[in-house]
């Protein structure tokens, strides 16, 4: 008989069997088994069974060897396949496919023959029990569902283990040996389908596996007569902050055959070495039971506070509790507040918008959609990464939808500042679960074991379920699993203007997902009359994911993964299905794949393209000017009364592989106009030109007052010529202030080439800290609305003609880098401030002016090949200057990613040669 605790609620409990003896006693804790490594193999070839294949010593040398990944998980079966070289450049053109096949079909089976059949997961471990202790073999989800073998015994069957974020414990107390021990895993097919698992719904190509496979580490837990675990913190905060009352609980367990009795202890340390606070509990536990421990509550006056980057620090206080002659457990947690509301009411939004604040602060929500690994390969050092990327960028919002990371993860978001709006998945089983018993339990559970991985995590400011609202009955189950785990955070229940019977409005929206042209987004005026006001995208209420679609890298990305075929199909053929634009993907009556749309703005906006590098050229412009669109007319339009805009989540930041649809940076980094164009909007300290009504607003989105502040705000025509300059002075903004029109410029009706410049320049004591620079048609685009409503993409009236830019005269520009020895994020050791003037004799602007820093040669040229420095981060970039003006951007990287080379500094334009410069 199989005995399996917690498959209902996570419990930690262990009944405790026959107890094998050692010289030694196994220290109590929790071990990650297969640090060692993992041998993997599918069960078409291995099949000999979990009875034989789990006993110790059998023989695996002709296996997969695999090593686990940072977050202790030896990952997917393609993950195995690759860490053995079975498909190398498996992101280059379409190797992933003449690999390992297509998966056809989202949110369903496994459709791809060597992967359809189950595949084995063993490791080897050592384990040394003395009589009073006992053991339990703890699985913390899999994509898929599995069997679990123990040397030569089956503990659980694929019928109780299933669900990518669930918890199951099984006592191996009777089972282990003293020394060497064996676990096997026999991973079925993932049907995200039919399972609460995750799958890409139509964000890449679909992993030809499913990602079946082990996402997190599966454990060993040893404990005396009793241990502690599950340990948390509950807030109560006053309002303001003066102080916190802190509630700690954990849970001690009881693994012995008679009832014990012991001391809990709870140790909570302020950050930077405060003095720290102890509290104890005696406990009384039942043989074979577990008791659940609160601890008096803890007052702590003016507690340091965690704030997102921008507004403020992130002091983290750590929690160590004990238990008499037990174990030890350890984390972190953050001391904030998160409230949320539904305001203002309009005809779109009758239930009025979801707004949130952060310590009685609102703030408006800047985000972008966050996706792992397409093998689910998790990397810390990358994660890191990718966060100096995102606050380079000025976002402050990810939104995890359905692919929840290890703990790691959430620690470095914790660290970072970066806030999470975490959730389910959309499309897929985790919509439509039913309500049978099992999968209402299966719900409680995952909701349990989620809010247990997140509520001490001060990142994590809400949690919502994604397209669809759940029934009554589910969003009892998963309410009930939240509960349970002391979950305090806002729970939300659509991400569409939808609602639940508990959880009422959910006050979100979604789309667009294709292109719209940048005046698009300060529409407030239009919105699909559908209850869920999807694909209602203009700058009113709060968009959980939304974006222009197809994003084209620059052309050292492009190189890294894109086939000449492909290259050349890209500039030539809108019509081509580009594999890395996800053409055998799709869902909902729309598919992705070609470029169609944005291309055909791309052409009637800025004119035709002549090679690949031209193309390339303009769809920077196109993407800058789109994001930034996006985020300013949502920082904009947040003062509106009756549905101001709330939030908007850029879909999405990142992808899981290269990619041409939807990202803000590509796989490799690449940070593209899009990145750029975002980073402009995101800026702390900020001047924007709000292309609805030609007013300029100015937004201070950091935590602190910004005073003795001035904004220029010059039109310029393509000759150069000024045709209006107005400036203000001697302003002063509170934190996450906006204020609207504090000038309005004098645009033109009519221009040489219909195309005009407005230069925003925004001082602070008499210092620049702010340029923005937007390049403006006499005519707008103009939207059908009518046949704009309801779909993903604008169809247009008549398109904005930007093509006058392509006239603008050659421009002469100077250039010098100075490079020293710094240290700056991501573990940068070097920075170099690139100093860009226009020297032209002319009245000609240096338009898009783009620097990168690249390996070089002694004589300062560059090398061959793929020679992009690509661990930088910029202050800026990108950028326009005209006669007599100059900028000084500074950029921090890697000197390891010379390696060996001189740095060299190259600097492009719309309308400027390439010179490089040495660094």
């Amino acid at each position: 008989m199989k005995r399996v605790i917690g498959a209902v609620l996570g419990a930690a409990l262990v009944l405790v069997g026959p107890v094998p003896t050692s010289a030694a006693a196994a220290p109590p804790g929790l071990t990650t088994l297969g640090t060692a490594g993992w041998t993997v193999l599918s069960s078409a070839t291995a099949t000999q069974g979990g009875a034989k294949i789990s006993t110790p010593g059998f023989d695996t040398s002709s296996w997969l060897k695999v090593q686990p990944d940072d977050g202790g998980a030896p990952g997917t079966e393609i993950t195995a396949l690759l860490q053995n070289n079975k498909c190398p450049d498996v992101f280059v053109a379409d190797n992933m496919k003449k690999c390992f096949g297509t998966q056809k079909k989202n949110s369903g089976p496994v459709t791809t023959a060597q992967f359809a059949t189950p595949w084995w997961f063993r490791t080897d471990f050592s384990a040394a029990l003395t009589s009073g202790q006992s053991a339990s073999l703890i699985v913390n989800g899999v994509v898929g569902k599995a069997d679990v073998w123990v040397n030569g015994k089956e503990v659980a069957t694929s019928t109780t283990v299933t669900g990518a974020y669930t918890k199951f414990t099984f006592d191996v107390t009777g089972t282990l040996k003293s020394g060497n021990n064996s676990l096997a895993v026999e991973m079925y097919p993932n049907d995200p389908s039919k399972m609460l698992t995750m799958d890409d719904v139509d964000w890449s190509q679909l992993p030809p596996d499913n990602n079946t496979g082990i996402q997190f580490p599966i454990q060993l837990l040893v404990q005396n007569a009793l241990s502690v675990g599950n340990a948390h913190v509950v807030q109560n905060n006053n309002a303001d902050l003066s102080s916190s009352k802190l509630t700690v609980k954990a849970d001690v367990t009881n693994g012995g055959s008679s009832s014990q009795t012991g001391t809990a202890t709870a140790t909570i340390t302020p950050p930077s070495g405060g003095t720290p606070i102890t509290v104890t509990q005696n406990v009384t536990v039942a043989a074979h039971s577990k008791a659940t421990v609160t601890f008096p509550v803890q007052t702590i006056s003016h507690p340091q506070v965690w704030w997102p980057y921008q507004m403020g620090a992130q002091p983290m206080y750590t929690l160590d509790t004990t238990v008499t002659g037990g174990n030890t457990t350890h984390e972190q947690f953050g001391i904030r507040t998160i409230t949320t509301a539904l305001i203002g009411k309009a005809p779109a939004a009758p239930d009025g918008v979801r707004q949130y604040s952060v310590n009685g602060v609102p703030f408006v929500v800047r985000g972008g959609g966050f996706a792992p690994d397409l093998f689910l390969r998790y990397d810390s050092s990358d994660v890191s990464r990718q966060v100096a990327l995102l606050k380079n960028m000025g976002l402050n919002v990810i939104r995890l939808e359905g692919h929840l990371p290890p703990d790691d993860f959430f620690q470095q978001m914790d660290r970072a500042g970066m806030l999470i709006d975490s959730g389910q998945q959309c499309c897929d089983f985790w919509e439509t679960p039913g309500t049978a018993a099992a999968t209402l339990s299966l719900l409680t559970l995952s909701a349990q074991t989620i809010g247990e991985n997140e509520r001490d995590h001060p990142s994590v400011f809400t949690y919502s379920w994604s397209d669809n609202e759940p029934s009554a009955k589910v969003e009892t189950a998963e309410l009930n699993g939240f509960k349970a785990a002391d979950f305090s955070q806002p729970v939300i229940s659509s991400a569409e203007y939808k609602s639940s019977p508990q959880l009422g409005a959910s006050g979100e929206k979604e789309g667009p997902y294709d292109y719209v042209p940048p005046n698009y987004w300060y529409d407030t005026s239009h919105y699909d009359s559908g209850s869920d006001r999807t694909n209602a995208g203009g700058s009113w209420g709060f968009d959980s994911e939304e974006s222009a679609g197809d994003t084209v890298p620059t052309l050292d990305s492009i190189n890294r993964f894109l086939s000449a075929s492909d290259q050349s199909n890209l500039w030539q053929n809108p019509s081509f299905n580009q594999y890395h634009a996800n053409y055998e993907t799709g869902h909902g009556g729309y598919k992705f794949g070609t470029l169609f749309t944005f291309d055909t703005a791309l052409t009637n906006r800025y004119g035709q393209w002549s090679d690949l590098a031209s193309y390339v050229q303009e769809a920077q412009v196109q993407n800058y000017e789109n994001t930034r669109a996006q985020f300013e007319a949502f920082l904009d339009h947040s003062t509106n009364a009756a549905a101001p805009s709330t939030g908007t989540i850029y879909w999405q930041a990142n992808k899981g592989w290269p990619t041409l649809l939807w990202d803000l940076y590509n796989y490799d980094g690449d940070q593209a106009g899009s990145f750029f164009g975002a980073k402009k909007a995101n800026r702390s300290l900020h001047a924007l030109f709000a292309i609805d009504n030609n007013t300029v607003t100015l937004d201070n989105l950091s935590g602190g007052t910004q005073s003795n502040v001035s904004v220029e705000a010059k039109v310029y025509d393509t000759n150069g010529k000024v045709l209006d300059d107005q400036g203000v002075n001697g302003l002063s903004l509170t934190p996450q202030q906006v204020r609207n029109a504090v000038i309005k410029p004098k645009v033109p009706t009519s221009t040489p080439g219909n195309v005009y410049f407005v230069e925003l320049l925004v001082k602070q004591n008499n210092t620049v800290v702010d340029r923005n620079v937007y390049w403006q048609p006499t005519k707008q685009d103009a939207v059908n609305w009518s046949s704009t409503l309801g779909n993903p993409q604008a169809t247009m009236t008549t398109y904005g003609d930007l093509t006058g830019l392509k006239s603008l005269k050659a421009a002469t520009v100077s250039a010098t880098a100075d490079t020293t020895t710094a240290a700056g994020p991501d573990g940068a050791d070097r920075e170099t401030k690139v100093t860009i003037t226009n020297t032209s004799t002319t009245p000609t602007v240096g338009f898009f002016l783009r620097a990168d820093v690249r390996r070089g040669t002694a004589a300062g040229g560059e090398q061959p090949g793929d020679n992009q420095v690509t661990s930088t981060l910029w202050d800026d970039n990108d950028i326009t200057l005209w006669p007599g003006e100059s900028q000084t951007l500074t950029v921090s990287w890697k000197s390891a990613d010379l390696k060996g080379a001189s740095p060299v500094v190259s600097l492009s334009g719309w309308n400027v040669g390439k010179i490089d410069v040495k660094g």
